[in-house]
């Protein structure tokens, strides 16, 4: 029998992922401030973003009360999405825009669950496994999943500005395992990032598997699946 008691996954892009693409959502708001949309400015964007988060440092801050925290996280994004535009070019009323955009992305309208997410999770809970979720998401992360019809199937969510620790480091898994009073060897986190899924969660002595949708090249000795419908097999063979 495998000692796997609780099954922590990432979200953004594991569970569900942004309509379109995060350049599609900053330039249908962008559009109504002069922005002219072209496959050249759509391509630009999107890569200009992909840099910029790369780029950014750890959504970690130095601050405990909640209205503090979503203060410095819709800086944190601020400063992201400036340097999108600032890349590609800035427009008049950036602030304004900006406010619309970041709200644009806190609930439903703009994410699309997996198609086999809720099913996976239903299954996993009825087979009496504990859920939760390790990510790097911002507060908003709570009234998306909520909008989504995710919420009630979690026991935990643990994100980065809460527990002043973010994906690779180990900290954030330990916080995560805390509330469920387990192990390390006792736990199992899905998620598509090499970096911070699955080296992250491996470093910190959980087990580990990659969701590899597009098939790319991942090393024959990290264990990954295709879809989460294969999740319920990998556990199995554990």
């Amino acid at each position: 029998m495998h000692r796997i008691k609780v099954i922590f996954f990432d979200a953004a892009g594991t569970l569900f992922h942004v309509k379109g693409s995060v350049a599609d959502v900053y330039l249908s708001y962008a559009e109504s401030y002069g922005v002219r949309r072209t496959p050249e400015l759509l391509d630009a964007v999107n890569g200009a973003f992909r840099r910029a988060f790369h780029d950014a440092p750890p959504p970690i801050f130095a601050v405990t009360e909640p209205a503090e925290i979503k203060r410095c996280e819709r800086l944190w994004w601020f400063d992201i999405v400036h340097n999108v535009f600032y890349r590609v070019g800035m427009f008049e009323g950036f602030d304004d825009y900006f406010d619309k955009v970041f709200q644009a992305f806190d609930g439903p309208n703009h994410w699309v669950l997996y198609q086999e997410a809720l099913g996976v999770l239903k299954t996993l809970k009825e087979q009496g496994f504990e859920l939760g979720i390790i990510s790097n998401f911002d507060t908003r992360l709570f009234n998306v999943l909520r909008s989504l019809g995710l919420a009630d199937l979690l026991d935990t969510v643990t994100i980065s500005s809460l527990a002043k620790a973010a994906k690779p480091a180990p900290q954030i898994f330990r916080v995560a395992l805390g509330k469920h009073a387990v192990d390390p060897d006792e736990a199992l986190h899905v998620g598509d990032s090499m970096r911070d899924d699955f080296q992250g969660a491996s470093q910190a002595g959980l087990s580990a598997v990659l969701v590899d949708r597009s098939g790319s090249d991942v090393p024959s000795h990290s264990p990954s699946v295709k879809s989460l419908e294969d999740i319920p097999r990998f556990i199995a063979s554990l």
